[in-house]
């Protein structure tokens, strides 16, 4: 597709890993953006460590395993593994230090302004304070720790990933005058942030490594102790498992979790003032190189911030709470069942509450005439209620058939539990294709009516997760639709056997009808801008990688076909290529909820075409995973997926625009009326609702979540 010399070239593309950095960015210019509430800034700030942190685990480590195997070959932007590497470190380092910048320089002075005040270290507390705090030392922190000396005897200690740990140099007199390193952890399974007396209505917290670093004589009896400082390390905890040589996947990726804890030590964290010796320890122990160690300015792991923001009493400087709506195209006195069979029901989350898509499987395991539930399950909540209605629906005697994806990263441990559980309620599960993750979204209900068999089908572009149905923004439909219950059956029936079917009515199905798929709507746009018709691309997706995918949206720009990406997060597309990408434009947008929905638009000549799933256009999703793109048939809805990539479209308070030299620019409103999209639906939802006054609905406040690594 397209003439690769035109525009296959490494400089029509942006490195992969530096847009990522980019969009981390432009999370914390959240955090920097005064106008927005001073908690919620504190958020984002702790959501770009927890993202940092992930982006060092996984994407640094895998470079990183790239350099040790002597793998040479070049990204699309032309950058060898090595060359990546040495380019993301300086700007790690510049970016951790905007991180601290932002969190000494604007948000200190602003919590103190509120009444707020981080005690950033142990020797700023009065004696009021030491005496509270040295009591709760002794009775709930000391019997929890365990100090650790290295010397002959007592080799240097296993220090777990992302741990925070206190590092000292202690002398024994009676052993002689050389000083010896010992560490101690910083128990996670106690409160990192411990509030202190104040003599007025101020607030005042302290982290739990300052109470210890204060009382660590009492650990080291009978020792001098030099120095003391905190430090942290980021280990290789990217997964890889021979799947054609594991005997029983569960097994091995349980033993592969367990050392993920051991990984190479990709990143040390450490006080920007340490003592130089202390150091010179630390880096030989962990084998890092200089460029790999972070000297901090502030306490190190920001994530700490998220625990602040739950303070209480505070409601003035966080978002107003939203409230997830009931449906008003679905009513309590029918069951679920003849509303879908009347017309597809879309759901749009979190403006939409998930309710609806727990009811329909809490229903069909309860229905006498559902015969069978299957379902994919990527990441499920700790107390799932899908999982306990699928559980319910086997003690019924239906039956139930779960895919697992045990490879879902960071779920892994949770899938295994659940997985277990389920086999135990009498579900059939069943953990994938090997070589391939289960990425889409997908439960089929089987159910005897008068008519025959029906298939009802739930299809949607996030995780059965109740949790993070409160946090993304995600789409998702009912239908009852004859085709469509097909392509779910032969969907289930290639996961669980080696069928694969023909062809599909409707559904787009990856690893191997995905692609060309696409690539068939891309083409058709550029054959009607070629006959001068107009031509419309509109995609919004979490990321943009996929060479041959950006060279068909080069060639579609080539053609006069417009095309409008909204894309949140990675984007190695460029715009503003003179002769290239003159016709495309990329926003992101990133506000209180996490844009996680995919929707795809094609104009075709006016027969506009609406296709929402679970892929992104990457490699990955194209090629290795099991997703499903599926369209939107009914014409209603359709047109409310259109309007909602339309106020998207044209957000002008939390949209970024990718420009030509690799950056992203706010959008502001200038002379329009200001426009934050996520707050439309929002306020959309709740005027839908007043016609149901009086329906009892849940409250939560939204947190945004770190940006997910699927």
């Amino acid at each position: 597709m397209g003439n690769k010399t035109i525009f296959g070239k490494p400089e029509n593309f942006w490195n992969r890993e530096i847009s990522w950095l980019e969009f981390n960015y432009r999370v914390l210019s959240e955090a920097m953006d005064t106008s927005i509430p001073l908690f919620e800034r504190m958020k984002f700030l702790s959501i770009t460590a927890s993202n940092l942190d992930e982006f060092f685990m996984i994407r640094i480590a895998s470079l990183k395993d790239m350099v040790h195997a002597g793998y040479k070959k070049r990204d699309i932007a032309g950058m060898t593994a090595i060359e990546q590497i040495k380019a993301l470190l300086p700007k790690t380092h510049d970016f951790i230090k905007l991180q601290y910048k932002t969190y000494q320089e604007s948000l200190l002075p602003a919590l103190r302004s509120e009444g707020i005040q981080i005690i950033e270290s142990h020797e700023d507390l009065t004696k009021e304070q030491e005496l509270y705090l040295d009591d709760i030392f002794k009775k709930d922190i000391y019997p929890v720790l365990t100090p650790m000396a290295v010397d002959s005897s007592r080799p240097f200690p296993l220090v777990r990933n992302k741990t925070l740990n206190i590092g000292a140099l202690i002398v024994n007199h009676d052993k002689g005058s050389e000083p010896e390193f010992a560490t101690v952890q910083v128990p996670d399974v106690l409160p990192r942030v411990i509030s202190v007396p104040t003599t007025d209505e101020s607030k005042a917290v302290i982290l739990l490594e300052e109470i210890i670093e204060r009382n660590l004589q009492q650990l080291f009896l009978n020792c001098e102790i030099l120095c003391a400082h905190p430090y942290r390390i980021i280990r290789n905890a990217d997964l890889s498992i021979d799947e054609e040589d594991a005997a029983d996947l569960l097994k091995e990726i349980e033993k592969k979790l367990k050392k993920r804890q051991w990984g190479e030590v990709i990143k040390l964290e450490v006080e920007e003032h340490i003592d130089p010796q202390l150091l010179k320890i630390l880096k030989r122990e962990f084998a890092v190189p200089e460029e790999a160690i972070y000297a901090i300015h502030g306490p190190l792991d920001l994530k700490f911030l998220m625990k602040v923001y739950g303070m209480e009493g505070f409601e003035h400087l966080k978002y107003p709470v939203h409230i997830p709506q009931p449906l008003t195209t679905l009513n309590q006195e029918e069951d679920i069942f003849t509303q879908i069979r009347r017309k597809d029901i879309l759901i749009h989350l979190p403006y939409d509450s998930f309710d609806p898509v727990v009811e329909f499987v809490k229903q069909s395991a309860n229905d006498k005439d559902v015969l069978a539930i299957k379902q994919t399950l990527y990441r499920v909540s700790g107390h799932s209620p899908i999982v306990s209605a699928l559980a319910k629906a086997a003690e019924n005697g239906k039956q139930v058939t779960v895919l697992v994806e045990l490879k879902a990263r960071f779920d892994e441990e949770n899938n295994i539990n659940w997985a277990k559980a389920l086999e135990k309620a009498g579900c059939h599960v069943i953990y994938g294709l090997i070589g391939l993750k289960t990425h889409s979204k997908i439960t089929l209900v089987v159910r005897r009516e008068e008519e025959g068999i029906k298939r009802y089908v739930h299809l949607g572009t996030g995780n059965y997760n109740d949790i993070t149905a409160k946090l993304y923004t995600d789409m998702g439909i009912l239908t009852a639709h004859d085709s469509i219950g097909e392509d779910a059956t032969a969907v289930f029936n290639m996961l669980s056997g080696y069928s694969e079917p023909s062809k599909w009515n409707q559904l787009l199905v990856a690893p191997i009808w995905l692609r060309d798929g696409f690539l068939r709507f891309i083409r058709r746009e550029i054959a009607n801008a070629r006959e001068g018709k107009e031509a419309h691309i509109i995609a919004k997706m979490n990321s943009l990688c996929d060479a041959t995918i950006m060279e068909a949206l080069y060639e579609a720009s080539c053609a006069g076909v417009k095309i409008e990406l909204i894309v949140r997060g990675i984007c190695c597309l460029k715009t503003g290529i003179a002769g290239i990408s003159e016709n495309i434009t990329v926003r992101s947008i990133v506000g209180t909820f996490l844009e996680h929905s995919r929707i795809f638009y094609f104009y075709n000549d006016g027969r506009e075409e609406v296709y929402m799933g679970s892929a992104d256009w990457m490699p990955r999703n194209l090629d290795k995973r099991v997703e499903i793109v599926f369209p939107v048939l009914d014409e209603d809805l359709k047109r409310q997926v259109i309007q909602i990539v339309q106020i998207q479209l044209s957000d002008n308070v939390k949209a970024h625009i990718l420009k030509p030299d690799g950056s992203y620019e706010k959008v502001t409103p200038g002379n329009k009326k200001p426009l934050n999209s996520q707050d439309y639906f929002c306020k959309q939802a709740k005027k839908r609702q007043k016609v149901k006054e009086g329906t009892p609905i849940r409250t939560f406040r939204p947190a945004l979540p770190m940006e997910e690594e699927e």
